[in-house]
């Protein structure tokens, strides 16, 4: 039986005793009801004192009848309470340790490093794709929230570097910076960035002169959701046919058209080959809008001649096993 259920029944298994005594004092004996409370309830917990006034023998049965029932009883409410306690603080402890355990296995990970409205959201849309996500967050009262939605968290200040390397900063893939401030932002990245210099890392900017800062501190990319929104609304109202494509190519809800960049592996069977020759269209039904070379230059609508190479990065539109199974194909070593 779950330990609250049980800890609400034996109280409210005592709760009838205490009454049930009251009112038997009051009609064998007929007391006031405080003297048969009192009478009860110091007969219940054995505490010794006197009776309150005389009782006969149908009084003294009954006492004895509520010592038998009423003391078991409150020895068994005593260990109900106790049980709930140690198992819940049990409970808590095996809990932390399962996600100490969880998060000590992750590599190539996202650590992700505020868990308000920004960082919420954003957790929500990357466990589409990646499940090895870690949060650490400082304020208390966000723990229950992170167990809600079930992720691997960490409670405390983001920017302590004992925590950072307890999240496996050193075996991170990422890390995203959204805290509240852009202060506490900027302390992070450059906390984040003495413990791996080579880690790319994301940042919020509440301010624009704050994204400077950000990047000198060592972010990689700066955004600010403002600035974003911002222009998501005028692109909505300049080109609402172009934004509304955009979403319907990039909702993971979707399953019979997505959008998504693939990157090219050195073992993949199709590098240096043409894509009039790769078979991609052909056998996968995608199309390819653009190719990002290794050295970041874009190249949109390729023609049938662009040759695909190791380092590129294939933005391709299709189903989604279609996605899969090319990404399989450019990467057969994840496979």
């Amino acid at each position: 039986m779950n330990s609250a259920r049980h800890l609400a029944i034996s109280i409210t298994l005592a709760f009838l005793i205490l009454v049930l005594g009251t009112i038997g004092y009051m009609v064998i004996e007929g007391w006031g009801f405080m003297d048969a409370l009192y009478m009860t309830v110091i007969t219940i917990s054995t505490v010794g004192f006197s009776e309150v006034r005389p009782v006969d023998a149908t009084g003294r049965i009954f006492t004895m009848f509520i010592v038998l029932t009423g003391v078991g009883f409150s020895l068994y409410v005593a260990g109900a309470i106790v049980q709930f306690m140690v198992e819940g603080r049990i409970r808590q402890i095996m809990g932390r340790r399962r996600l100490d355990r969880k998060i000590s296995r992750l590599k190539n990970h996202y650590i992700i490093c505020g868990y308000g409205r920004i960082g919420r959201v954003l957790t929500r849309n990357l466990l589409r794709k990646f499940s090895n996500i870690v949060v650490i967050e400082k304020n208390p009262d966000l723990v229950a929230v992170m167990e809600e939605d079930g992720v691997l968290y960490l409670s405390g200040d983001a920017a302590e570097e004992s925590l950072l390397n307890k999240a496996g900063i050193e075996r991170a893939r990422g890390l995203v910076a959204v805290l509240a401030t852009d202060t506490d932002n900027v302390f992070l990245v450059l906390t984040a960035r003495q413990l791996n210099p080579q880690l790319p890392i994301f940042a919020r900017a509440g301010q624009e002169a704050s994204k400077s800062k950000l990047k000198m501190a060592g972010a990689t990319i700066v955004e600010s959701p403002y600035e974003m929104g911002a222009l998501r609304m005028a692109q909505r109202i300049l080109r609402p046919k172009v934004t509304s494509f955009l979403d319907f190519a990039l909702s993971s809800k979707r399953k019979d058209i997505l959008m998504e960049e693939i990157p090219v592996s050195e073992k993949c069977k199709i590098a240096n080959v043409m894509l009039k020759d790769s078979g991609i269209r052909q056998r996968y039904d995608l199309i390819i809008i653009a190719i990002e070379k290794a050295n970041n230059d874009m190249i949109f609508n390729p023609s049938f001649e662009s040759r695909v190479q190791p380092g590129d990065t294939l933005i391709a539109v299709g189903e989604e096993p279609n996605l899969l199974a090319l990404a399989n194909e450019l990467n057969p070593e994840n496979e």
